[in-house]
Formats: structure tokens, C-alpha cells, sequence
């Protein structure tokens, strides 16, 4: 279950969707909603009602006349259920 999660995305936006009961990782680019769910609920002990999974596409980057690539990644946001919560601090 620990290969599945690689770790949790904290981004100002990832924190206000905590208060939402919604926390945001990066998992690996194979996974799929049902493991997501029972890694989860394996690794941190709580209950999520829903996994909403997003593919980021690898970016261009440019820094001065250096061309280059941003990787892409796949991220879950994950809602827990009520009164839960998970401290990734």
C-alpha cells in the first residue's frame, strides 16, 4: 500500500480544500480509485468517501536560452468522512 501513495501535495490551494474534508497526493502514474481508497485507509486509518483522480501533463519550461521539461504526475484529492481528518503537517 506504501507505493501506491508517493506523497502528499501541500499547495495553498491543497490546505483550503482540507478545511473541505479533501487532502491531495501525488500517487504513482498506474494507480486506479479502488487503491487509492484502500491505501488510504490502510496508511492513515480513516474512511474516504470519495476519490476524485487527476493527470497533470509534463510542462515546458525555459530558464534563460536552457529548454527543458517540468515531469507530469498524477494526484487523488480524497474526501474523508464526516468529523475526519488526516494531519499532514
Amino acid at each position: 500500500m506504501y507505493d501506491v501513495i508517493k506523497k502528499p501535495l501541500v499547495t495553498e490551494k491543497s490546505s483550503f480544500l482540507s478545511g473541505e474534508r479533501k487532502y491531495v497526493f501525488i500517487v504513482r502514474p498506474d494507480a486506479t480509485k479502488p487503491e487509492v481508497k484502500k491505501a488510504i485507509k490502510s496508511i492513515y486509518k480513516v474512511d474516504p468517501v470519495d476519490v476524485n483522480i487527476v493527470n497533470r501533463p509534463s510542462k515546458r519550461k525555459r530558464v534563460g536560452s536552457v529548454r527543458g521539461r517540468q515531469p507530469g504526475y498524477k494526484k487523488a484529492i480524497v474526501t474523508l468522512k464526516e468529523g475526519q481528518k488526516i494531519d499532514i503537517a
